[in-house]
């Protein structure tokens, strides 16, 4: 941090939790297990304060802090950042910008789902024929998760979600000379989101 002032450098951190910092948001975090037992759905609350370390930070800097109650109870967060109030208040601060950079981690982990990591034959061409399929493989699910899960519950879901409640469906194929025919499993527990999906797209213009 005390680079980044020294040569203009903006920067938001993430700060490890300790008593002096969650006493200065226990007035908030009351209140947002208040709202929790009240509505019985996650409560936050956001404060901003001036902080210093004891020994190992240089000067007082600008924290924001999130006090949450969850179900399993309280959720407290903090960041520490040079950008300015005017600039970024609190909440967005952190739900906008600190979170967001996370979800942007999350979207890179995520290709390891799709089997990325799996190069381990002898040879180039076919260890990048596989990376070939999982990039296809993630660009498919990314257009499904834009075009087709958009307004429902899996719109921010990862890759693994997707297939596991979308994709993974157990089926009876039975083919005759002039068809074949696929039986979905009677006790898909997610059937009505996949109708969902399936109106999405088809409702998505063809391109020629």
């Amino acid at each position: 941090m005390a680079w980044c002032e020294a040569n203009r450098v903006e920067y938001l951190l993430g700060l490890a939790k300790n008593e002096r910092l969650k006493a200065e948001i226990a007035q908030e975090q009351k209140e947002a297990q208040a709202r929790y037992q009240e509505t019985g759905h996650a409560a936050r609350l956001f404060k901003e304060f001036v902080y210093q370390t004891r020994k190992s930070w240089s000067r007082a800097r600008r924290v924001a802090a999130k006090a949450e109650h969850l179900e399993k109870g309280e959720n407290p967060r903090f960041v520490v950042t040079s950008l300015s109030r005017e600039a970024w208040p609190a909440q967005a601060l952190y739900e906008e910008h600190y979170c967001g950079r996370g979800d942007m981690e999350n979207r890179i982990k995520e290709q390891l789902m799709l089997f990325t990591d799996r190069t381990s034959t002898h040879y180039l061409r076919s260890n990048q024929l596989r990376l070939y399929c999982s990039s296809i493989a993630y660009v498919l699910l990314q257009m499904l998760r834009r075009l087709g899960l958009e307004g429902t519950e899996l719109a921010k879901a990862q890759c693994s979600t997707i297939r596991l409640k979308v994709l993974k469906i157990g089926a009876l194929i039975r083919i005759t000379v002039r068809k074949v025919w696929i039986s979905l499993a009677g006790g898909y527990p997610y059937v009505d989101l996949f109708r969902q999906v399936y109106e999405k797209l088809c409702a998505v213009p063809l391109k020629h």
